[in-house]
């Protein structure tokens, strides 16, 4: 255990060299690493089959959400609403659709079912929002460009999943699949956990409420964030409680995304009005300074609020500090873990399979990115994309460990499993090196322009 301690920080500790001194993205260097010290040391240091894998991404994918959700705000959510949702929900229903149009041609030979198609799809249209982050945050990039990206990323998965789960699993399964059976397991499972995540939100708050206490307040966030993904996985024991006999769970990604936007929104909004009424006491302490007979008990009160207000913005800015670090270490077991899934006689053996889909649904991305931006320009209602932004949306589809989740979820009977396995690891790793590299190539190209684009953005604001 010891040996695994020491091996996950040494690999993080050089991954965060390579990027800081070669611009190399951490996922890109952590997953390098983990593979090369799984060579070196012919040893499983964390995981040694894929279901174990899946535990793991369970149990860590609350705190990598958390993280990522942290730097999204209600105001970004509220003026890309529109945008978001045709990324992360109409792009998703459309290339799932494509790829029911082409799936019987792509992988024929296998005489795939319609549920098979729209598992195998699903699985590898879910994207990493780990290691978006990690790129764009060493890079100047517009804001907007950002909350898309990133925006896109985290509320894809939950679409993936509930489109893996409830459509194809339950097709697989025997089930009918209807028009009207996806838009109301859709609507039920979107509302149903953003009303959860909310809940838990607000109840996070109350607690905060109750101390002052840095420590306690990072604990809250995590209990907030991970409270929130357990109940809604978990939603159908909630419901035979209080006597409901459904089998009904809800999103975990989607609940925990709104519980901890919920608690960052009303956290920063604390602040900030804070923030104004200390600019009112500063503004009443500068006058009383100014007048002959100078009051104690205003300079004592107004000393008071900016110590609480400091106290508080250096509180908040501290806990998600902290919750990054735990984010960055939790990313890092992952990627050790992926690269001890890798099973090269496997990828070579469905070699053509793989790049297949990793082309196909390259292209299929590069299609609905196109599709938005020509839509956005055309609408005063999103936000425009331009050429360049489309080359960086395109790329920014990065696969991870949620598509390993998906993949643990399909039943041990089913006949392509071996090769579903093949394809999505094989995919995962392809996009994590080759997309990292076209993001640093069309980042580094288009710099001077990206800055310009900064420019305008403050002038707007």
């Amino acid at each position: 255990m010891i040996i695994t301690v020491l091996s996950i920080v040494v690999i993080l500790f050089l991954a965060l060299q390579l990027e800081d001194k070669f611009k190399i993205p951490s996922p890109v260097g952590l997953i390098s690493l983990s593979i090369v010290f799984h060579l070196i040391f012919y040893d499983h240091l964390l995981t040694d089959d894929a279901d174990k894998f899946a535990s793991l991404v369970i149990l860590l994918l609350p705190i990598l959400l958390i993280s990522d959700s942290l730097e999204l705000t209600v105001k970004d959510l509220k003026e890309n609403g529109l945008s978001l949702f045709y990324l992360a929900v109409v792009a998703v229903a459309l290339s799932v659709i494509t790829a029911l149009l082409i799936g019987d041609t792509l992988f024929a030979q296998y005489d795939l079912s319609v549920a098979a198609i729209i598992l195998l799809f699903a699985m590898v249209l879910a994207t990493d929002p780990v290691s978006v982050v990690s790129i764009f945050s060493k890079f100047q990039l517009p804001h907007r460009l950002k909350i898309l990206c990133e925006g896109e990323s985290l509320f894809n998965d939950a679409t993936a999943l509930i489109v893996f789960v409830f459509i194809g699993l339950y097709a697989l399964n025997g089930g009918e699949v209807t028009v009207g059976y996806v838009a109301e397991t859709s609507i039920v499972v979107v509302l149903g956990s953003a009303l959860v995540g909310m809940l838990i939100g607000y109840f996070g708050l109350l607690m905060m409420k109750s101390t002052e206490n840095r420590i306690a307040e990072l604990l809250i966030l995590i209990l907030v964030g991970y409270g929130a993904f357990e109940i809604s996985e978990h939603f159908y024991v909630l419901l035979n409680v209080f006597g409901g006999h459904s089998h009904m769970h809800l999103s975990g990604i989607l609940a925990c995304v709104f519980a901890t936007v919920t608690v960052h929104h009303f956290l920063s909004k604390v602040i900030l009005d804070d923030e104004m009424r200390l600019e009112k006491e500063a503004e009443e302490l500068q006058r009383e300074s100014m007048s002959s007979k100078t009051s104690g008990r205003l300079i004592a009160s107004a000393i008071k609020t900016i110590k609480a207000t400091v106290e508080e913005r250096d509180r908040h800015m501290r806990s998600k500090e902290d919750i990054q670090l735990l984010a960055i270490v939790a990313n890092t077991i992952l990627f050790v873990a992926m690269a001890e899934l890798i099973n090269l006689e496997l990828l070579l053996k469905y070699k053509t399979e793989i790049l297949v889909m990793f082309l196909v649904t390259t292209i299929i991305r590069a299609l609905m990115m196109a599709k938005f931006a020509i839509i956005t320009n055309k609408t005063d209602k999103m936000t425009s994309v331009n050429f360049r932004w489309w080359g960086i949306m395109t790329f920014a589809g990065i696969k991870g460990g949620l598509s390993v989740v998906m993949l643990m979820m399909i039943p041990s009977t089913f006949e392509h499993l071996e090769m579903f396995k093949a394809i999505v690891v094989g995919v995962i790793m392809l996009s994590t090196f080759i997309y990292s590299a076209m993001l640093l190539a069309l980042i580094a190209k288009d710099k001077e322009a990206f800055i310009r684009d900064i420019e305008e953005e403050k002038s707007l604001h």
